[in-house]
């Protein structure tokens, strides 16, 4: 991370907390040592940041600076709170942290000082209750899709057959109860679908898959055309038969 992406990232740490926040928790969070936070304090406080410290309490920033407010309707405001109450339900840690942390800025930006992540409306997302716990993996795997970069695992299907691939990953579709690796198999020269929790083990390689991602899912998109049908309903609950398919099958839309 740069130095000036830091300051940012930085600046929306403070804002996402009412209260004052030491310089070992910055320190933790941005994966820097004490002493840079201090520097950085100092180079925000010279650009005119209103960044309040006090020895032994921590830091606060000050209201009014950076952001202008947004102009959006309380009923987008619901939409926003909804569709983050939904993430912070799911079992993947890193986007439910993430999810407190955009409330928190959208909330701070909204224009009413009163209001905050205490204030919400009286409505909640209620998740659908499940005991299956997003791996590790999740998140380096999101981290290839943004990165446009190629990836090795070890996939094990609903037989317990384990196979080695590379894979151009393009897009994760969030069911209720299971996450779906959409991706370019280089083995089958195809689209895949791969279900995150059989993923054993990914290596996220050096080198870029070619084209841009945006393409590759419009190309995903005309041939699946019938992905969200990975998730059907039998008998009122959830069925994922659809993911892995019988050995032999040529079908490029699942895996």
């Amino acid at each position: 991370m740069s130095r000036s992406s830091r300051l940012f990232e930085l600046i929306n740490i403070l804002r996402s907390h009412r209260m004052p926040v030491t310089a070992d928790d910055l320190a933790r969070q941005l994966g820097i040592s004490p002493r840079s936070v201090y520097r950085d304090i100092e180079t925000l406080r010279s650009l005119g940041a209103p960044v309040d410290g006090q020895a032994g309490i921590g830091f606060r920033l000050g209201g009014g600076f950076f952001l202008p407010e947004f102009a959006l309707l309380p009923e987008e405001i619901d939409a926003l709170i909804l569709g983050l109450g939904w993430v912070r339900q799911r079992p993947d840690p890193a986007l439910a942290r993430n999810s407190e942390s955009a409330l928190a800025k959208i909330l701070a930006t909204t224009g009413s000082p009163s209001v905050g992540l205490e204030d919400l409306p009286p409505f909640f997302a209620a998740a659908s209750v499940s005991q299956r716990i997003d791996p590790p993996q999740v998140a380096q795997l999101r981290d290839a899709v943004r990165r446009q970069r190629k990836v090795k695992i070890s996939y094990e299907d609903a037989r317990g057959s384990i196979s080695e691939r590379t894979v151009w990953p393009i897009a994760i579709v969030y069911f209720d109860d299971v996450r779906v690796l959409a991706a370019w198999c280089e083995a089958r020269a195809a689209f895949r679908h791969f279900r995150v929790d059989r993923v054993r083990l990914s290596t996220m390689l050096e080198d870029r898959y070619p084209g841009r991602r945006h393409a590759l899912v419009q190309k995903w998109r005309l041939q699946d055309r019938d992905w969200r049908a990975l998730l059907t309903i039998s008998g009122g609950a959830p069925s994922y038969q659809r993911i892995d398919p019988p050995d032999g099958g040529d079908s490029s839309k699942d895996d």
